[in-house]
């Protein structure tokens, strides 16, 4: 597996580019992401499905930049959305509307309209009520409405409480003991089919066994729905492999995976889809930032950078970890302390009490595996400007969302 970022001779380089470079023309904090890593992890998947009907859906929400998206489609990707400003992002980006999946627990009445107007694939529906609604948009426009129950299987994903969606007392899906009498409820509704069911069960899995354990009781469902006259036709898995973000970390093999997966549809005649987000985009990301102080407050040491949890939250929302790299290896060994940025929480960290590169102001860090959920839930707090976001494709690099401004910070806004 292609592995972007890499130290040449004491430098470190996303493919061919040397990130101190990129910081110095365009600023830092900024998001690099590398565009052979992104290609190979989507085709990781593609091709481990290759000879059977498949679909790979990226999920848009794990990051929803124009350009990477409209690379993913011109490489077939189809995807996975939850808002109909992701449907907007897929269509400004040269995504198939015929390749959408629409998922979400809480989809409003206009973008059901939106998505049916413009033909998507199909809709994961999480409530009777939702496919009530979208029964009668469908209906009103003259239009079948391809559809999925999302199914709770009540599989233990064993992964952050926050991220984890497969279990009875969460938000998502239809109890797996409930879904048989919706699916003959919703059988006589008009403008809608029934062509899949569909499960997902939570992200960052470095053990795919709750994977197969819910694939396994999902393709058990299919063959009860099928003896009682519902044809399904496709079955949806969901994303939910994860990444190593420690050093270290084990890394789930997607070809191994995907061969236990091919035998267990093996003979059922469906079509599949996955929606990988995470485990397609985030080790082709790194956040660089420059070191504007450092700090000591009796026995802790500070290293304050000009990134902060308004361009990277999940260590403060998660106690995420990432692993924090010098762009050039410090001659000066290591200390422990905590990465902190400027904005005025005691959460608003990057690591605390770590080992790290002995930094002093001005050098410049990277932290990586942040391609996943790293720009796309950054926020203005503070009223801190967004950061630009730049693509590396071999040895040549571009700018792909330029930095926020201090005016569109307000734009909108009135006295």
């Amino acid at each position: 597996m292609f592995q972007p970022f890499e130290y040449r001779e004491g430098v470190l380089y996303c493919e061919g580019v040397e990130l101190s470079k990129i910081a110095d023309h365009a600023a830092t904090p900024c998001y690099v992401y590398s565009a052979r890593a992104i290609l190979d992890r989507f085709h990781s998947y593609d091709q481990g499905l290759f000879g059977i009907p498949h679909r790979v859906c990226y999920a848009v929400k794990a990051n929803s930049n124009l350009s990477l998206l409209n690379m993913l489609a011109q490489a077939g990707a189809g995807f996975d959305i939850v808002s109909g400003g992701e449907l907007h992002r897929v269509l400004k980006a040269g995504g198939d509307p015929g390749k959408v999946v629409f998922s979400g627990v809480g989809k409003t009445r206009e973008e059901i309209d939106s998505a049916l107007q413009l033909g998507i694939h199909s809709f994961n529906c999480e409530s009777e009520a939702e496919i009530a609604l979208i029964s009668s948009l469908a209906s009103r426009l003259g239009k079948t409405a391809s559809i999925a129950l999302r199914v709770n299987p009540d599989v233990d994903a064993a992964t952050h409480p926050y991220i984890s969606t497969g279990l009875k007392e969460h938000k998502f899906g239809i109890d797996i003991a409930e879904v048989e009498g919706v699916y003959q409820r919703a059988a006589a509704l008009p403008g809608i089919s029934l062509d899949g069911v569909s499960c997902h069960i939570g992200s960052q899995l470095l053990d795919p066994a709750p994977l197969l354990e819910a694939a396994t009781k999902m393709l058990a469902l299919v063959g009860r729905l099928r003896a009682k006259g519902i044809a399904i036709k496709e079955l949806d898995l969901g994303g939910g492999l994860g990444v190593p973000y420690h050093a270290g970390d084990p890394r789930p093999d997607v070809d191994t995976f995907l061969r236990k997966i091919r035998q267990l549809v093996d003979g059922h005649n469906l079509f599949l889809m996955f929606e990988p987000g995470r485990s397609v985009v985030a080790e082709a990301g790194a956040l660089v930032s420059r070191v504007l102080y450092r700090k000591k407050n009796g026995e802790k040491e500070f290293v304050i950078i000009d990134a902060s949890m308004t361009e990277l939250i999940r260590p403060a929302l998660y106690e995420a970890h990432h692993e924090i790299l010098p762009l050039r290896k410090s001659k000066f060994g290591t200390v422990v302390a905590n990465i902190v940025g400027p904005v005025c929480e005691s959460g608003d960290f990057l690591a605390e009490n770590r080992e790290v590169a002995n930094v002093l102001p001005g050098d410049l860090i990277a932290i990586m595996t942040a391609g996943a959920y790293g720009f796309a839930m950054a926020s203005n707090y503070n009223s801190r400007v967004r950061p630009c976001e730049i693509l590396v494709e071999g040895d040549t690099w571009r700018v792909i969302r330029q930095r926020e401004t201090l005016d569109d910070l307000i734009r909108g806004e009135e006295l």
